[in-house]
């Protein structure tokens, strides 16, 4: 009997640790470090007194975005670095700002969903999933009111095929979402990505990846 209450016993605990799991990265790496006092950066942010927060921490007052640079769209992030009271809720926001044909390039944010509403105007959205799934695109035409939903980890793209301004602000499920801009990452990186990786995953000469090695490639988020 004594055998059977050990195994029972084992069973509950090999459950509970199997159920325990680390939390979601709210940063790109976070490097373990054993001398705490050169220890910088942790997984979030370090939390303030209580007795000390005020409105102010919970407050932010978002402008339209320039649109007049190379992609006619401007991202405005409203993410825990922009506002202090997000911390530890597990959600931020952004406010997008298209001019006439503006895109916000495929990227993708590597730690949230994005639910997307438009608030103004017409927008061309989509995004691809994995190679798992074949990389299937899903689009979608959206007007003023349309919700989308962009799925955590995946390529996502909005244009504004309207004749006018649009807006569309996008509510994400963590207070630090990252975002990855694929054609900036590739093509941008410090230092360069070597051009025989490039060529053979692109099935182009070297030519092609000089001359895109060599552009411009704005990043439309502030």
């Amino acid at each position: 009997m004594k055998v059977v209450y050990f195994l029972v016993a084992i069973l509950a605990l090999t459950s509970c640790v199997a159920s325990a799991y680390d939390p979601s990265p709210l940063q790109d790496f976070c490097v373990a470090l054993n001398d705490t006092k050169n220890a910088v950066f942790v997984n979030g942010k370090i939390c303030k007194d209580p007795k000390l927060v005020k409105a102010e921490d919970f407050f932010r007052h978002v402008e339209p975005g320039n649109t007049s640079n190379p992609l006619g769209a401007q991202v405005t992030q409203v993410f825990v670095d922009q506002l202090p009271g997000l911390n530890t809720l597990g959600v931020s926001l952004a406010r997008i700002d298209f001019a006439p044909k503006g895109l916000n390039p495929p990227h993708i944010h590597h730690r949230g969903t994005e639910i997307l509403i438009v608030i103004e105007g017409t927008l061309y959205v989509g995004f691809v999933t994995s190679n798992q799934d074949n990389n299937r695109l899903f689009t979608k035409v959206l007007n003023k009111g349309d919700v989308f939903v962009f799925p955590i980890g995946l390529i996502h793209f909005q244009l504004n095929v309207g004749y006018g301004n649009a807006i569309a602000i996008a509510g994400l499920s963590s207070q630090s979402p990252g975002t990855i801009t694929i054609a900036n990452t590739l093509f941008n990186a410090t230092p360069p990505i070597s051009t025989e990786v490039l060529t053979k995953a692109f099935q182009v000469d070297k030519s092609t990846i000089a001359y895109l090695q060599k552009q411009f490639w704005y990043n439309n988020n502030n």
